[in-house]
């Protein structure tokens, strides 16, 4: 039996667009993003949409929030499933592509998710804690895999909101129970960590030279709260400190490259964890030629 839904993931700089817009043409498929920060419109250079690479092939779940929202794990697995209906009505493959393990994960596991509301009280008593206590307090409540989605503390309060209503509500807790999907076939792009650091600053050099700093500035004079800018994390938090002047421009490349090559690291040690929790990545170098790549994923996928 061929494969209901394909995934297209790997380090950030591997090329996974890229590789997914090869499959989408190969096997008659259409593109969900799993990247959590390409959902948010006129944040571009800084989450690397490079839409020019999807040609005609169809994409979704980019450019679907409005810069300065926090869209949530519960929105992303609700429209996620919508995106990969619609296009199993259409009679194409899905094709889930994007480098956020946590999307990806919970998408594999069938997840299902109550939506948490605001607790204004929780926050008002969080509010002047450290990340570190935080990060702390949330361990004692629940199995942190990594400290991804706490790497500030607006994240961290979030999280905290979110365990604290799983443990008031069990009813809801137990909707989060996985129901994996048996006929998924993730595709895990390899690339040698020297190599991967290399594009990684490459990369960085090239979207500053193309304007990444004057998007910050955008979004900014649009009427953004740079703290809200700061709360997505990585290039976003990095620019929005040197655009209001808390580093130097050398400093917020110096520290910004030190982020992604950690995220990048993060990432991995994410993907390395699906394995240990019994999912199948199936691992394809990155630069494999077109046409050897194209093969394998068919006969891995039985497309």
């Amino acid at each position: 039996m061929s494969t209901s839904l394909l995934i297209i993931t790997g380090p950030t700089a591997c090329g996974k667009t890229a590789r997914a817009v090869e499959c989408a043409r190969a096997f008659n498929g259409e593109i969900i993003s799993a990247d959590s920060r390409q959902i948010y419109r006129g944040m571009d250079l800084g989450t690397g949409k490079d839409l020019h690479e999807y040609g005609e092939v169809p994409f979704h779940l980019i450019d679907i929030a409005d810069a300065g929202y926090k869209y949530n794990l519960y929105e992303y697995l609700r429209d996620a499933r919508a995106a990969i209906d619609l296009v199993r009505s259409r009679g194409r493959l899905p094709i889930l592509c994007g480098g956020t393990g946590l999307y990806v994960e919970a998408i594999l596991n069938g997840l299902e998710l109550p939506e948490v509301p605001a607790n204004p009280d929780l926050r008002a008593r969080l509010e002047g804690l450290s990340l570190a206590q935080l990060t702390d307090m949330l361990a004692q409540m629940k199995t942190l895999h990594n400290t991804t989605d706490v790497d500030s503390t607006k994240r961290a309060i979030r999280a905290i909101e979110i365990e604290t209503f799983y443990q008031q509500h069990p009813d809801a807790a137990n909707l989060a129970t996985p129901h994996p999907i048996a006929d998924a076939v993730t595709i895990c792009l390899d690339i040698p960590r020297d190599l991967r650091r290399q594009r990684i600053s490459d990369r960085l050099r090239r979207r500053l030279d193309d304007g990444m700093v004057d998007e910050v500035r955008r979004l900014i004079a649009s009427g953004i709260n740079p703290d809200d800018l700061i709360y997505y994390g990585l290039e976003y938090k990095y620019l929005t400190e040197y655009v209001i002047g808390r580093y130097s421009f050398d400093e917020m490349f110096r520290q910004l490259e030190i982020a992604i090559h950690q995220f990048a690291k993060r990432q991995m040690t994410w993907f390395r964890g699906m394995e240990r929790r019994g999912h199948t990545l199936h691992h394809i170098p990155f630069n494999l030629p077109h046409s050897d790549f194209i093969a394998q994923v068919a006969q891995i996928a039985n497309l």
